[in-house]
């Protein structure tokens, strides 16, 4: 059966009332500088230093807000068991036994980063007309590696509906990160896209964490037709720099890619290739002779939400650190004003996040599909966001020294935080898993 065919038959008429929904993760109770992640520069340089949890998911919640003011759809992904008993247990220790880096490595809040969650193709683009979903192995770095089966237990949750098809990860050796090595560009979200795989090779002295393989397992997954799916690969000089995903160099949305000049290996390649599929595309590149790889990575210009305003126009959702910036906030001020695709630059403060090596799109999980479609309990409004704001308010430890990760009270206070959230907005069958 074709894909409108299908589409049809599961009740869209040969239209589907899809739009981008941007699903964030809400900063854990447990967030903490443990400075797991080589190649994270920013997670590096901040090691031992004092986290803040509660403004941390204050931060989070406000930059909700702000997407929900724009005429945004927002969603949202739960914050994981902490610590993770059942990793610690297939190792045959406890938490109270264990070594100091199991600790850290058990106690880690970064499932926070949507944006690792999973790989999403929207159903416009795949052969069997559904949305489908790959929840992310992250195996390269031990903390992110027991993610996936708490991820897993929530997009089987939030994505029950026939509309989607949700996927377990990708085996082991491939390293898979999810949707931060993923973009799509289309003529509008509903239209069938070009899906963009992008992996690494080498990094100089840090790994790279996407696989080829890995890209071209969820490509055939997800059904995705060949011709309108590219495999390309990530500059050594980018991760060496520190760009240690693609969406630190590169970020897509609509006709629009917004990429840094050193970010591809090939990249007069790949620009040849989106000509020829999207001969409409904008590429905006911005040189590094305007801005390097380090100013680019430290403030974290191309870790934005490149969105789709209701009206059209295209938006980009920067951390402060892109105005505290001059190189880059230069760039951005002349592109605006020089009637560039990008029309409207948006800030918003996730400094907590940024400490650890997260932007304003590691924070999110992009999902073209129906809202309608989606368990109502992860989509939000500025009432329900009224609602987390109180527990978090109320039970998230206002800060978390290194010497505390072993404390047990500062553990109870963490695991008792997670619950009352997930009381309050109705998941509590996630409360073990």
């Amino acid at each position: 059966m074709a894909p409108l065919a299908i589409r049809a038959a599961r009740g869209y008429c040969g239209y589907m009332p899809v739009t981008e929904i941007n699903f964030d993760g809400i900063v854990g109770p447990s967030h903490n500088y443990a400075g797991l992640s080589p190649g994270n520069l920013a997670a590096t340089r901040n090691r031992g230093a004092m986290s803040q949890p509660r403004a941390a998911a204050l931060q989070g919640i406000a930059k909700m807000r702000a997407n929900l003011a724009l005429g945004l759809h927002q969603g949202i992904l739960l914050p994981h068991p902490r610590p993770d008993h059942r990793w610690l247990a297939g190792l045959a220790t406890s938490y109270a036994d264990a070594a100091p880096h199991l600790r850290a490595q058990a106690l880690s809040a970064s499932a926070m980063w949507a944006a690792n969650a999973a790989t999403v193709s929207p159903a416009p683009d795949t052969a069997d007309g559904r949305c489908h979903l790959s929840v992310a192995n992250l195996v390269t770095m031990p903390h992110r590696s027991h993610e996936w089966p708490a991820t897993l237990a929530q997009l089987q949750l939030a994505f029950a509906d026939d509309a989607f098809a949700v996927h377990g990860p990708v085996p082991p050796p491939f390293g898979d990160e999810g949707a931060a090595n993923h973009m799509r560009l289309c003529p509008a979200h509903d239209a069938p896209g070009i899906e963009i795989f992008v992996f690494g090779e080498t990094g100089g002295p840090f790994p790279a964490r996407q696989h080829a393989e890995a890209s071209a397992t969820i490509a055939r997954r997800h059904r995705l037709s060949p011709d309108r799916t590219l495999f390309v690969r990530q500059s050594d000089a980018a991760i060496a720099a520190g760009a240690f995903h693609n969406d630190v160099v590169a970020v897509a949305n609509g006709r629009v890619l917004f990429a840094h000049e050193q970010a591809f290996a090939d990249k007069d390649r790949f620009y040849d290739d989106l000509r020829r599929l999207m001969p409409d595309i904008d590429i905006v590149e911005v040189p590094a002779a305007a801005v390097s790889l380090s100013d680019a990575i430290a403030s974290y210009l191309f870790n934005a939400q490149l969105v789709s305003l209701p009206s059209g126009e295209t938006a980009l959702i920067l951390p402060m650190e892109a105005r505290e910036t001059p190189a880059v906030w230069h760039w951005l001020q002349a592109h605006v004003a020089g009637n560039g695709p990008i029309r409207h630059l948006e800030l918003v403060d996730v400094r907590q996040s940024m400490a650890n090596g997260g932007g304003p799109a590691c924070l999110r999980l992009r999902v073209v599909a129906d809202p309608a479609r989606v368990d109502p309990r992860f989509i939000v409004d500025a009432a329900r966001l009224d609602r987390i704001e109180a527990v978090i308010a109320d039970h998230w430890p206002e800060r978390i020294a290194q010497d505390q990760i072993g404390d047990a009270q500062l553990l109870d206070r963490i695991e008792t935080a997670r619950r009352a959230l997930l009381e309050t907005l109705g998941t509590v069958e996630l409360i073990d898993r």
